[in-house]
């Protein structure tokens, strides 16, 4: 590593042919603003940046792109392959995507970084020894935003998790941990309840485990992992987790470091990345010089470590790192070690005073000018499906049935009379659990249920039986919302029993 140059008054001055594009979204609310102080502070830093600004958020929203990224943006992304993005605003209301996840999907950015430290005594915590860092995948789970509603009273989310999903974001995982000098991974999921597909990413982290002999590992249940990060974060180093929990954990370490406001994130591809505050936009503090820019320029830090720039990365952190330390602080974060409390262009401007000095207080940091790459073994093959038996072995039928005045004792016969050879009726469930045969009659029912069905004794399921079992329930008028097709692979069964099956 390097350390930064001292000199506050230096600026670098390179040709353009030695500097990277980059695209600037400038966001919606305190976007604008914050995203300009930003590009002052890494203006005046010598940041060796060609920024391209393109349009995501509200205004393309209006226009009727339901994207919310003008069309032309994606080809400079595509040519620039950095993204610098403020907060945005997605409408609130059905049939708008979130941006943020369109981005991240859209463009593979399937690894999301934060870190997360206290700056104690300068902001606040009860945790003066809080370093962590949260690794979550980005891409599946019920961020796929596959949802339905489905009958009168019942909706649902899709749930997805892929094996090459859960390989890439552990390895990368394990590889940002040993290249970052860190020592232990916790992987949190709810692999006791959710046991297909939380279990698949909790196996596939314990398989990938054993590369990283150097690396001790644990995992956690997500709820009690989730209560003791809020309330004794100082024992954790690095935290995996799949895409919903690691956003909720994410914003749990923020806020007990000091501030969510504070906190920047990198969304790492292949192809592509994306570095932003986690904060929303606040448009309710928008045009008033209240807003703190430290999150968005934390992200601006990690992307000029992740491009190769990382003395001037350490020149602008340690100067925020002084800035603090001096009590200059903007009103979210004032406390009793303020000494100056400053808007969003006083703070911008002390920060841009103290470039080229160091912190006192805080250890000063020193990047090297390595660019990064997505953290994965350059030996290790792209993912392959493995060849598997597998063997189809039922099917769960859901039904819109109307459960006012209707009992599971009367739809169990009805089902039945009307299963031809070589199916049987095993089972209903009225959300997840088993209602008949032999249910119990405080089980309270909607009007969506799940009828499962299985080969009789000695009996062989062809995939066209599943079809004439439908056309049967059909013609009896029975309200098909739903099938899925149950298998075992390699011998092994792939889904979940009904709650008292």
């Amino acid at each position: 590593m390097h350390m930064p140059a001292t000199d506050s008054s230096a600026t670098i001055t390179l040709s353009s042919s030695t500097q990277t594009g980059i695209c600037v979204a400038m966001g919606d609310g305190i976007g604008p603003e914050i995203m300009s102080s930003v590009l002052r502070i890494l203006t005046e830093s010598g940041a060796q940046l060609d920024p391209t600004t393109i349009r995501l958020g509200k205004s393309v929203y209006d226009e009727g792109v339901l994207s919310g990224v003008e069309p032309g943006a994606w080809d400079a992304i595509r040519e620039q392959g950095i993204i610098l993005k403020a907060p945005i605003t997605t409408p609130q209301g059905g049939g708008v995507k979130s941006l943020n996840v369109t981005l991240r999907k859209t463009l593979g950015l399937y690894a999301n970084v934060r870190p997360c430290r206290s700056y104690d005594p300068f902001v606040p915590t009860h945790f003066p020894n809080l370093d962590l860092l949260i690794v979550r995948e980005n891409e599946e789970d019920t961020y796929a935003g596959i949802e339905h509603r489905q009958t009168e009273e019942v909706t649902q989310c899709l749930k997805l998790i892929t094996r090459p999903g859960c390989e890439r974001i552990v390895r990368h995982a394990f590889e940002t941990t040993r290249q970052q000098g860190r020592s232990r991974i916790t992987c949190m999921t709810k692999d006791n309840i959710m046991k297909v597909t939380d279990g698949l990413f909790h196996s596939v982290f314990d398989e990938i485990a054993g590369e990283y002999p150097d690396i001790e590992i644990e995992h956690m249940i997500i709820d009690i992992g989730a209560a003791k990060l809020a309330n004794d974060p100082e024992r954790f180093d690095v935290i995996l987790a799949p895409n919903l929990y690691g956003d909720i954990l994410s914003d749990i370490a923020a806020e007990v470091a000091g501030s969510v406001g504070l906190a920047g994130s990198a969304n790492l591809g292949r192809h592509a990345s994306m570095f932003e505050a986690i904060h929303g936009s606040a448009p309710d503090i928008a045009g008033q010089d209240l807003a703190n820019p430290s999150a968005l320029l934390r992200a601006a830090v990690q992307m000029l470590v992740h491009i190769g720039q990382g003395e001037v990365a350490s020149r602008i952190e340690n100067a925020w790192l002084k800035t603090l330390e001096d009590g200059v602080h903007t009103a979210d974060i004032a406390s009793e070690q303020t000494r100056q409390r400053v808007g969003t262009q006083a703070f911008t401007q002390a920060v841009i005073d103290r470039l080229g000095q160091t912190p006192d207080h805080f250890p000063a940091v020193a990047y090297d000018n390595q660019p990064a790459t997505v953290m994965e073994k350059e030996d290790t093959p792209a993912y392959s499906v493995l060849p598997t038996r597998k063997e189809l072995a039922g099917i769960d039928i859901f039904l819109d049935w109307v459960g006012h005045g209707r009992t599971p004792d009367m739809l169990g016969p009805a089902l039945q009379d009307a299963c031809p050879l070589p199916l049987k009726l095993k089972m209903i469930t009225n959300r997840g659990v088993k209602v008949f045969p032999d249910g119990q009659p405080e089980t309270f029912c909607t009007d969506h249920w799940r009828c499962r069905f299985v080969p009789a004794p000695e009996q062989s399921l062809e995939p066209r039986d599943l079809v004439l079992l439908q056309h049967s329930l059909l013609t009896r008028g029975f309200d098909i919302i739903k099938t899925e097709n149950l298998y075992w692979f390699d011998g092994e069964i792939g889904y979940s029993l009904g709650q008292g099956e």
